[in-house]
């Protein structure tokens, strides 16, 4: 028998004030459409997965500059 799908959690983004980036100790942006973190000074986005993100840089994903 397989499990029903659990909705995703959705973030807290009051939360967001209290975290910044593990590399620069700088300012994250909230991307709501991909569920990501982004720290434009260090260029990596951070995933959020069942509204908990994940701050190791292993697990991050680059992003080019604006």
């Amino acid at each position: 028998m397989t499990e029903p799908k659990t909705p995703e959690r959705a973030f807290d983004r009051h939360m967001l004030e209290a975290l910044v980036c593990p590399v620069t100790h700088g300012r994250l942006d909230y991307d709501a459409q991909r569920q990501e973190l982004i720290s434009r000074t260090a260029g990596l986005a951070f995933p959020i997965r069942e509204g908990i993100p994940i701050m190791l840089v292993g697990e991050a994903r680059q992003i080019k500059a604006d």
